[in-house]
């Protein structure tokens, strides 16, 4: 077989990567370890940028999130004796939308298949070859069989424990890696959200936030210490703790639960010959300042329009850029993830820390300044073509 973009992931960066590709003729094949059915009800991020949701309108797979989706204005900081309203509409005139990771991928998948782009699922032993020349190939099982497809470039979407960036050679990257002493322990409920909007919350005995999928779906999170299990929290504890930190809750029957570590992770460069990565293959953020899924999409953004170069006019200067260009977003959201996760959580590092962490947040409360950097970040700095 032969494509001419080799795409592994059916993530949110892989599929929309396959949608841009076939917006300009360019064809693809999309590669999926798990079944559609599983990759469908991965339950991830939930917020999305306006850059993220124009693109999805561009792309013309916005109807169900246009209807579904919660627009959001702003978000509250909440400490002892305190809540902020950052007004991010106002301050940006940019806004954001709740509308959850599972939703995207539906509604991605079911656009890429309609529109007949080859995406596989449930393929196994997958390796990529020769991506150091200008004849890379992937090699790959299904249905009992093992079968080989020749492209022009592989793009690596699988996230940061795939194939792809495993594939790399020794030393041909840089990798910059930061694991944080806490974990966090997210619930999804049956429950309406308390608040129209997100609530992040400073509490002595940890951070809490409360956020939501839908108008009846609460999804809520505490920070708890590296190593705890769920058996070590059930569902009153749970309650009990965010009714705690966050001082009011709406209960409901918890449909999912889990905990997941809080690290920083860039891999750079993000390209490697004819091999390129994006998305969690990349780079990682912790969950605070809510960056994952919209950087994963800018990424693809910069490397759609840099193949749509090469293919139209032979021109190879986006695809040498690519990697310089996406690593300047993703550094700049990996301070703001970092200011935000150091900012909210216990450091365990004493009430020192923790009466710096308060003056910084009644910084937020009364400089307008202030707000307005943590607005415009927050919200996502605008797509541009070296951005």
């Amino acid at each position: 077989m032969r494509t001419r973009v080799g795409i592994i992931g059916a993530g949110p960066a892989g599929l929309t990567l396959a949608l841009l590709l076939h917006q300009q003729g360019i064809g693809s094949m999309v590669l999926e370890a798990r079944s559609r059915e599983y990759v469908q009800k991965r339950v991830r991020a939930g917020l999305l940028e306006q850059n993220t949701v124009d693109l999805f309108r561009r792309l013309e797979v916005a109807e169900r999130l246009d209807r579904e989706g919660l627009r959001h204005s702003g978000v509250f900081l909440r400490y002892p004796g305190h809540q902020k309203h950052v007004d991010i509409e106002q301050l940006t005139d940019r806004h954001l939308t709740i509308y959850g990771q599972q939703e995207v991928v539906k509604d991605l998948i079911a656009a890429a298949i309609a529109r007949g782009i080859d995406v596989r699922f449930e393929v196994s032993d997958v390796a990529l070859h020769d991506f150091h020349s200008e004849q890379p190939h992937i090699s790959f099982s299904a249905d009992g069989l093992t079968d080989r497809v020749e492209c022009d470039f592989i793009a690596g979407c699988d996230g940061f424990h795939g194939i792809s960036r495993a594939s790399l050679p020794p030393g041909a990257t840089t990798e910059y890696d930061l694991q944080y002493p806490f974990d966090w322990l997210g619930i999804l409920a049956e429950a309406t959200p308390a608040t129209n909007e997100l609530v992040y919350s400073w509490h002595e005995r940890g951070f809490a936030l409360q956020s939501m999928r839908s108008s009846r779906i609460s999804r809520l999170y505490l920070q708890v210490p590296t190593g705890q299990s769920m058996d070590d929290w059930p569902d009153e504890r749970i309650w009990s703790e965010l009714a705690i930190r966050l001082g009011s809750v709406n209960e409901g029957p918890i449909i999912e639960k889990g905990i997941t570590p809080m690290r920083s992770f860039v891999c750079d460069p993000m390209r490697h010959g004819n091999l390129f990565l994006a998305g969690d293959a990349a780079h990682i953020v912790p969950p605070t300042g809510a960056k994952g899924l919209n950087l994963a999409v800018n990424d693809v953004r910069l490397l759609a329009a840099a193949l749509g170069a090469w293919y139209d006019h032979g021109e190879s200067g986006g695809l040498d850029r690519y990697s310089d260009t996406a690593l300047r977003r993703v550094w700049r959201a990996q301070d703001f993830s970092n200011y935000m996760t150091n900012l909210l959580h216990d450091l365990g590092e004493g009430p020192y820390i923790q009466r710096l962490q308060l003056s910084r947040l009644d910084y937020l409360q009364r400089s307008l300044a202030a707000e307005t950097v943590f607005a415009e970040n927050y919200v996502g700095l605008p797509a541009t073509d070296d951005f």
